[in-house]
């Protein structure tokens, strides 16, 4: 069979998808063809519905099959909506909005079918059985709208990353994403988490999976790594394959859960791949020996979720328990070897106060990481977070369907005040740290916050876009003063320690 892929990621940054990579490679390996439509604007292929059913057409698909993320979808049923008229090829939907919200995707009446969960060897199942001309009513993962009726199935145990062929790069333009992501190439080398936190989605797939599987705890094998054989080879790949590569980023969820198998990443990594990488880290599962064998591996850059600096918000809305001395501590080990740091952080949660956001300002000034990054709170449907921002009636729905990234604007309702705050914070964040920073810089911006403080909303809206150009200026003159501060840097949410 011929599958096609779609994978609508507009105006965000642009990412590599792992699942379409790891579908298609496991679907090339039983024989059957696939090609991708990767819409991003990024990479010059906007949302173009002439173009996508020119595409369609020429690929000739039996199959159609979307990937989908929450902030994604009303692009993705737009496109599917489209093609719906045009053509009787069946469509069937997968990733983690899909996974967290099937019934509702299949009520759209758009897509045929839905997968829910991991889906390497559920879709392989299905296509196989749709290709013999087999029922594919009790497929395990699989979910379907046949005459009006939702036939759902349960998920199947957790597969073993290690049964799966390597990622298919090729059906992806892949020295082109290399390129406009300045050489940095996104990597995994494990799947799930540990951790329960509420605005993610795991807690949900955990539960999903111990519910339709019976099993619990280890034997769910959730957190499971690819063995490092298989990714150094990967990684060899890649470099023998494309060229002007200049940093592998792990975006595993927690890179650091197994002290074991990072050890014995890193002894493997320093040995044979000469390219410096990034990683994500908790502050709780993180040590000077861990520390010591990524920096002596090549870890250029260690990254860790703080999310707020207040511990009542962290503890009580994000189920993320760790104190302020954990955090200030795990960036204190990896500077003490010379790692730097990047900090994430999300403003606008349900509950937060605007002095709870000043602690995770305070918290930034302390822990002085080399790069920040940061975003508004979006609640993913049926998380824990979700549930808790629309019993607190936060949740505007109307303009929560209109948000493409969760990075410039928050759908949920504070009153007009807090409202306002949040968008001059989302524009000006690495001020207000620096106002935090030392008596000089301190007196510099903190002027600036207490001038955006008192602009009224139309007048911020009309100067908003310029703020951009002005820290870039104001950075240029602070620099030369040799006054260390943030300044934004490569996008309009991340900041970089300078000079």
């Amino acid at each position: 069979m011929r599958i096609l892929f779609i994978y609508p990621n507009l105006y965000a940054q642009i990412g590599f998808n792992y699942g379409v990579a790891f579908l298609s490679a496991v679907l090339k390996q039983r024989g059957h063809e696939t090609a991708l439509i990767n819409v991003n604007d990024k990479l010059e292929y906007p949302l173009d519905l002439e173009r996508i059913w020119t595409d369609v057409r020429s690929f000739g698909p039996d199959l159609i099959a979307f990937s989908i993320v929450t902030n994604q979808y009303r692009y993705a049923t737009e496109i599917a909506g489209f093609l719906r008229e045009r053509t009787g090829v069946p469509m069937i939907a997968g990733g983690v909005h899909v996974t967290m919200d099937p019934e509702d995707v299949l009520s759209d009446g758009l897509f045929d079918y839905a997968c829910v969960g991991e889906g390497e060897e559920a879709l392989a199942e299905f296509v196989d059985k749709l290709e013999k001309g087999e029922p594919t009513d009790t497929v395990r993962n699989i979910w379907a709208r046949k005459e009006g009726t939702l036939l759902s199935n349960p998920v199947r145990p957790f597969p073993n990353l290690a049964a799966f062929p390597m990622k298919d790069y090729e059906i992806f333009d892949f020295q082109h994403m290399i390129d406009a992501k300045d050489g940095w190439v996104g990597v995994m080398a494990s799947r799930g988490c540990p951790f329960r936190c509420t605005y993610c989605f795991n807690h949900k797939v955990v539960e999903l999976y111990q519910r339709d599987t019976g099993l619990k705890g280890r034997r769910l094998n959730y957190v499971r790594h690819h063995p490092v054989d298989d990714v150094t080879a990967e990684l060899k790949m890649l470099l023998d394959r494309y060229e002007r590569i200049a940093m592998f980023i792990f975006d595993d969820d927690l890179f650091t859960a197994d002290r074991s198998y990072v050890l014995e990443f890193c002894e493997r990594y320093s040995g044979e791949i000469d390219v410096p990488f990034v990683c994500n880290a908790h502050p709780t599962v993180f040590d000077d020996e861990l520390a010591q064998a990524l920096k002596d591996a090549g870890c250029a850059l260690v990254k860790y979720g703080i999310e707020s600096g207040s511990e009542r918000v962290r503890r009580d809305i994000m189920h993320r328990y760790m104190t302020n001395d954990q955090i200030a501590e795990a960036f204190e080990t990896a500077h003490s070897v010379g790692l730097d740091t990047s900090a994430f952080v999300m403003f606008g949660l349900p509950h937060e106060t605007i002095d709870d956001i000043g602690m995770t300002l305070d918290l930034l000034a302390r822990v002085a990481p080399t790069r920040m990054r940061w975003a508004i709170f979006f609640p993913y449907v049926n998380t824990e977070a979700y549930r808790i921002s629309e019993e607190g009636g936060f949740i505007n729905f109307d303009k929560m369907r209109t948000l493409s990234s969760f990075m410039y604007e928050s759908c949920l309702d504070f009153g007009p005040e807090h409202n306002l705050f949040i968008r001059k914070l989302q524009k000006t964040f690495p001020w207000h740290v620096n106002a935090r920073l030392g008596a000089t810089c301190g007196q510099l911006y903190g002027n600036l916050v207490d001038a955006v403080g008192r602009l009224e909303e139309a007048e911020f809206e009309r100067m908003a876009e310029q703020m951009r150009g002005f820290d870039t200026s104001l950075s240029r003159v602070v620099t030369a003063a040799g006054i260390t501060h943030y300044a934004i840097r490569y996008n309009d949410f991340m900041a970089v320690k300078a000079p």
